[in-house]
């Protein structure tokens, strides 16, 4: 039986909302769908309890877009998913011919999406154009300047511009000139720098709070203060506890009392979850749940033997990667206004100690950075399946929370 592994990259509209994420499968060094059985019962089996249960918490109920070549649409794989749930990614085609277009037809009349990746410009696409939602352009191979001229091509067939490979909101500028409505890349991790920018009021508040959540011992005098002054922090506490005490009736009669009674660990996430969730805005929407599946993937790969003597700040450490996206503003300037352990500080800030392995371990897991990412996890001692399921388990984690 063969193991697929999932990574995920986001797709961003103008307003930087996810609109959907490209799904990368990985069962060896090799960034491709794995070859499997001929067989279609076998396929198909393989598809469904490998692929198909994990999607909805991976993309969060977003579009999945999943790379199929020639042979899997002629094997009919797309067919195993709700045509509402992905889009039909087409890879491995330097050409096209008669066949390939009665694929796209057959999908496209079943009411897929499909999406055309790999594009060259070349006018053999045009005949594609009816049938296709999307085309995918490579910005590090061609200058998006050079789409202006056929641009009424893709508008007449209502075909969706996707650029892949962007790193900054500075191409995103350019690339609306063009006319594209999708961005693909790295570009949302990249922290917006506004010279003299100071942190507004609630964003401070939350700072605040954090920064509380992170002293020891635990001032729960100082951190019921703060959420008193909130009603939604103060509610959250207040279900949070509920949640805890299933199954008993607990009588709370103050918020310090209930900060008392999670305990110093369980309200170091809330707090920091919270606080996480009220600094962020639409367009820091996806680095905010980025953040939070990084925290919970880390927190449970520090229960493993490599990492477990950074169990303690793993969660938090994951948890502040995206900081620097919410709040705008560098690393190090954040840094200076929080009493974070040194192991965290390195490796926010360089990615060092062994903090910092894991961090990037988790961030490359999850983004699809590393194409040698099992041989990777073999050198930390955990094993390949252990890392998928727990990226699904952060992933629903983080869907609950986002939905909640």
């Amino acid at each position: 039986m063969y193991r697929t592994y999932i990574a995920r990259q986001a797709i961003m509209d103008r307003e930087a909302r996810t609109m959907g994420y490209e799904l990368l499968f990985r069962d060896s060094p090799e960034n491709k769908f794995p070859e499997i059985d001929p067989d279609i019962a076998s396929s198909k089996l393989i598809v469904q309890n490998h692929i198909h249960g994990d999607i909805e918490a991976i993309t969060m109920g977003k579009k999945a877009f999943i790379n199929f070549t020639e042979q899997y649409l002629i094997n009919k794989f797309p067919l195993l998913f709700d045509p509402k749930s992905i889009v039909i990614e087409l890879i491995g085609h330097s050409t096209t011919n008669e066949r390939l277009t009665k694929i796209i037809q057959f999908y496209h009349q079943r009411g897929y999406e499909i999406a055309l990746s790999e594009y060259d410009m070349d006018e053999k696409w045009y005949s594609l154009f009816p049938y296709i939602d999307y085309v995918k352009v490579d910005i590090d191979k061609i200058n998006p300047k050079r789409l202006i001229g056929t641009a009424k091509q893709f508008r007449d067939h209502n075909v969706k511009l996707v650029a892949e490979k962007v790193e900054s909101k500075h191409q995103i500028l350019s690339l609306v000139e063009v006319g594209f409505n999708f961005y693909q890349g790295y570009f949302y991790h990249e922290p917006e720098i506004v010279e003299g920018q100071t942190i507004a009021p609630m964003k401070a508040q939350m700072l605040n709070l954090m920064g509380e959540a992170f002293k020891s011992p635990l001032n729960f005098d100082a951190i019921a203060d703060i959420i008193s002054h909130d009603v939604q922090l103060s509610v959250g506490l207040l279900k949070m506890v509920n949640n805890v005490a299933t199954g008993t009736r607990v009588e709370i009669t103050s918020l310090k009392q209930a900060a008392a009674y999670l305990g110093e660990e369980k309200l170091r996430q809330f707090v920091s979850i919270l606080a996480l969730s009220k600094m962020s805005t639409e367009k820091t929407d996806e680095a905010a749940k980025q953040a939070l599946i990084t925290a919970r993937l880390m927190d449970v790969l520090a229960d493993t033997a490599t990492f477990s003597s950074v169990k303690e700040y793993a969660f938090i450490t994951g948890l502040l990667s995206a900081i620097e996206v919410l709040l705008g503003q560098s690393m190090e300037e954040i840094v200076k206004h929080m009493p974070l352990a040194e192991n965290i500080e390195l490796a926010l800030l360089g990615r060092n100690g062994l903090l910092g392995e894991l961090l990037i371990l988790t961030t490359e897991y999850i983004l699809g950075q590393n194409d040698q990412m099992n041989d990777k996890l073999s050198s930390y001692d955990i094993n390949p399946s252990f890392m998928h399921e727990r990226f699904v388990s952060a992933s629903e984690w983080c869907k609950s929370l986002t939905e909640a």
